[in-house]
């Protein structure tokens, strides 16, 4: 009697962040697996350079939509669109688990068992960037939306008990979320270490918080670097003076920018898992990073901590660790040990795993209604 066939997963990403390198790394580590992977972009559609590697996949379909993320749609006004083109996809493509990316969709009624990961949301971003909670009639829309996606799946994951926690008392789902770290495939060592600090991220998101290394610049010996888009939601923005902007930049590029990087410098104020700060880490830098309660669960001993908020210390501990070869050569082989834990071979394994319990538990049920449909 031969084996049975592993499952099709119906993949859910977009391509605005770190979500697309989690959905393609995961991708290609399950069909290697011998998966089949059809891989659902969400949002604006990926640049070329984006899918270079994708269609060299065994057993691997790609397939954009361009619906609306829901952040960017927090009132919801493309739900009914979305639903129909979603639930049609699974239709078609009979996946035996859909794994979703974002929240609401979750909600839509779908047939086959749904996993939920939780990357980020716009609640917790608030609190973290400005300090309250968040009242507009539009985010609390988006909550209920949220609320609505969590209720609605078979499991969910996120990726930091941190962040799971923050879940968890935030929008109360019905089960427990399952801890899985990101990862990323093994680093090989290169580039000559160079006599500059890297940064990387959105400029104009102000959870990266990249603004404020443009006033600290000129009290630092080595220049600051950024890679990152300056085109956001609001329009593009400009690279603050003191920064070298490297452009929006290929993952190939910014490994290699990442190589010769001596320092590696993230003053975010909010960060579920920070996958950029791993491949740094993996590049061989010296990871400095804001204290808060991501980044301090997967880093600490393996990074300098400060409060990002204090513009002087940020500067004072950039500018002692360009002059103290023996910390940053400490910190660069701390965090490259460090990131070794946090491998994608460990994230798939956990991920297979948690298919397995959630297809034990629940098989293909007739079409539900949307619960959003059931409180709108």
């Amino acid at each position: 009697m031969s084996p049975p066939r592993p499952p099709h997963v119906l993949l859910t990403t977009d391509a605005v962040g770190g979500v697309w390198t989690y959905a393609t790394s995961l991708s290609s580590a399950l069909c290697t697996r011998g998966y089949r992977v059809t891989l659902v972009s969400l949002g604006p559609a990926p640049r070329d350079g984006q899918l270079r590697g994708l269609q060299d996949l065994p057993q691997f379909d790609f397939i954009p939509t361009e619906l609306a993320l829901e952040w960017m749609d927090p009132m919801g006004e493309d739900i009914r669109r979305a639903r129909g083109v979603l639930l049609a996809l699974e239709d078609s493509v009979r996946p035996d688990i859909i794994h979703l990316n974002s929240f609401r969709e979750a909600s839509y009624g779908w047939r086959t068992p749904v996993v939920v990961a939780a990357h980020s949301c716009v609640g917790s971003w608030w609190r973290a960037c400005r300090g309250e909670e968040v009242t507009e009639r539009k985010w609390l829309r988006y909550a209920t939306a949220v609320r609505a996606g969590l209720q609605s799946a078979d499991a969910w994951i996120a990726p930091t008990s941190f962040f799971r926690d923050e879940v968890q008392a935030r929008y109360a789902p019905p089960c427990a979320g399952h801890v899985i770290w990101n990862g990323i495939g093994p680093v090989l060592a290169g580039n000559e270490k160079k006599p500059f600090i890297l940064a990387a991220g959105r400029l104009w998101d102000e959870a990266k918080n990249l603004a404020a290394l443009g006033g600290i610049a000129d009290k630092i010996a080595w220049p600051i670097m950024l890679a990152g888009p300056l085109s956001g939601p609001d329009g593009e923005i400009s690279c603050p003076p003191g920064l070298t902007w490297l452009g929006e930049l290929s993952g190939a590029h910014l490994h290699a920018r990442m190589l010769e990087a001596q320092i590696f410098v993230s003053p975010a104020h909010y960060e579920p898992f920070g996958l950029t700060v791993l491949e740094a880490a993996a590049a061989g830098c010296a990871l400095v990073l804001s204290d808060i309660g991501s980044l301090r669960e997967l880093w600490d001993g393996a990074a300098l901590f400060l409060d990002a908020r204090d513009a002087t210390s940020l500067a004072h501990a950039l500018d002692d660790l360009c002059h103290d070869d023996k910390e940053r050569t400490r910190l660069q082989r701390a965090a490259r040990s460090r990131s070794q834990r946090y491998s994608l071979a460990r994230t798939a394994d956990a991920t297979v795993a948690l298919y397995a319990t959630v297809l034990n538990a629940r098989r293909r049920k007739p079409r539900r209604q949307s619960t959003l449909e059931l409180c709108a």
